[in-house]
């Protein structure tokens, strides 16, 4: 068992625990939401620093025996920062509706999603619609595109070939274009 995943294990109950599971993945998670907030608009409120930290306090608050492995929490992480911009995004439109909202683009190489704030809730509902499809396209997109993970590390982390994750990611890319009419 990695260091990582016996902290997992104990970071639930144990404050010390947590703490330094923290510091030994903290690169790995800022690294996630660097990539992630590089698909944001500029003058975004919430940082990639901010972003690291509320997905951790969410997911040191998940059961201890729900991650498998490092492999297994850092798919959850990128779930979990993707909610927190999804929460963002309702909150923000909670205050302002509507008003030139854009496109989306679906990066085919740097695998990010830039789009409007106002069309990540669209965004959220497609992906939720995707996952009813294909689960696994669903779940190589969300990693690519809102984990900002690379190829190989989606291929080892779901247990398919690199190919089989291309082959997914293009299915859906173009499910995703279609489900949000690619305005």
């Amino acid at each position: 068992m990695s260091e990582v995943t016996a902290l997992l294990r104990l970071a639930s109950d144990e404050p010390a625990a947590a703490r330094e599971l923290f510091e030994l993945i903290y690169q790995d998670l800022r690294g996630l939401a660097e990539a992630r907030m590089r698909g944001e608009r500029v003058d975004h409120t919430l940082q990639a620093t901010a972003l690291v930290h509320e997905a951790f306090v969410r997911l040191v608050g998940v059961e201890a025996d729900h991650f498998n492995d490092r492999k297994h929490f850092f798919r959850v992480a990128a779930e979990a920062m993707r909610r927190i911009l999804i929460d963002h995004a309702r909150a923000r439109l909670a205050d302002k509706r509507g008003g030139g909202a854009q496109g989306f683009t679906l990066g085919a190489e740097d695998g990010m999603i830039e789009c409007d704030p106002s069309r990540l809730i669209e965004l959220d509902d497609a992906m939720r619609a995707l996952a009813g499809e294909d689960e696994r396209a669903a779940a190589i997109a969300e990693l690519r595109y809102f984990g900002g993970v690379g190829l190989e590390l989606i291929a080892e982390t779901l247990g398919v070939s690199e190919r089989t994750v291309k082959r997914d990611l293009r299915f859906a890319r173009a499910r995703l274009s279609e489900l949000l009419g690619d305005r």
